[in-house]
């Protein structure tokens, strides 16, 4: 067994951080994601199973590129349909089937299982306390950001 000093032993904001981008990843795997087939059938569904293709493209983060690509593969497995705008022939609706309706559902339904099991570990008291805890924190890393931003677009104005 090595021996080892304190400058080998992550700090416990280290450690915070490590779980963190590991809850991210395991969230990802396991909730679906926030983008790809599953997400964009469950954004339907959400929307009583039909919306324009530019107003589901802003409501995800994915390129209209990508969207695109995504719609071909879900419209080639039955899950949903595209529809040419009577009155824009640019615009298009997007439209779950039946198919699609019911892979949207079981998405759903696991999703809400996947949360369940997930905080199971947890009281309710806890989970509040995280919850709160959590809010905190993004709102902190929220303020972080706008400032890198206005540093950075402070930066560019100055190389001018």
């Amino acid at each position: 067994m090595r021996q080892t000093d304190s400058h080998d032993d992550p700090s416990v904001e280290q450690r915070i951080l490590h779980d963190l981008g590991y809850f991210g990843f395991f969230l990802h795997l396991h909730r679906g994601g926030r983008s790809g087939k599953q997400p964009v059938l469950v954004r339907l569904l959400a929307a009583g199973g039909t919306m324009p293709q530019r107003e589901l493209q802003e409501s995800l983060p994915i390129t209209s590129a990508s969207l695109s690509e995504l719609l071909a593969k879900l419209e080639a497995e039955g899950l949903v349909t595209r529809l040419r705008s009577r009155t824009d022939r640019r615009q298009q609706t997007i439209a779950l089937t039946e198919a699609g309706r019911a892979r949207a559902r079981e998405a759903v339904e696991g999703r809400r299982a996947f949360e369940r099991r997930a905080l199971a570990c947890l009281t309710e008291e806890e989970v509040a306390d995280l919850a709160d805890k959590l809010d905190r924190l993004a709102a902190h890393w929220r303020a972080l950001e706008a400032e890198h931003t206005t540093k950075k677009g402070e930066a560019a104005c100055n190389k001018r």
